[in-house]
């Protein structure tokens, strides 16, 4: 059995800025852009995210805070720098009702809704690609 090619889809950054600096009338669109702008600083996928508790960020060695955590596909330990853009949308959720209840660092709504917000924020942004919250991951790469 061979194995199919998959099309690695990415953000260039100048779609990434579009999308930052586009504000939403919308609290739940604002919502899913700051999720999904974290997943791009920080590489995360969506499980890992959805899963990522308040208690998992931490003072590194270098004194700066970092997510330490492990993969729910791999159960990998990861060690993640939290680069400014990411610190300042986390600590837009320091206040959050539905996180502080769940001890979740970011108010994660399924899977299903987080990609038809999605798709509404691409549409609203003018980006044409095939919009998934998975595409956070490949954008990490090309940020560093």
């Amino acid at each position: 059995m061979s194995k199919r090619e998959v099309e690695v889809i990415a953000l260039s950054k100048e779609e990434m800025q579009t999308i930052s600096d586009k504000v939403f009338l919308c609290h739940r669109l604002n919502q899913v852009k700051d999720i999904f702008l974290f997943c791009c600083y920080t590489g995360l996928a969506y499980a890992d995210i959805k899963k990522l508790k308040r208690s998992e960020i931490s003072i590194g060695i270098d004194g700066e805070k970092w997510i330490f955590t492990s993969s729910q596909k791999t159960e990998t330990p990861s060690r993640i720098p939290l680069l400014p853009q990411a610190l300042k949308l986390m600590e837009k959720y320091n206040n959050d009702a539905q996180c502080i209840y769940n001890d979740r660092l970011l108010p994660v709504l399924s899977n299903q809704k987080m990609n038809a917000y999605l798709k509404e924020i691409a549409d609203v942004c003018s980006i044409s690609k095939r919009f998934t919250f998975h595409i956070a991951r490949h954008t990490f790469l090309p940020l560093l």
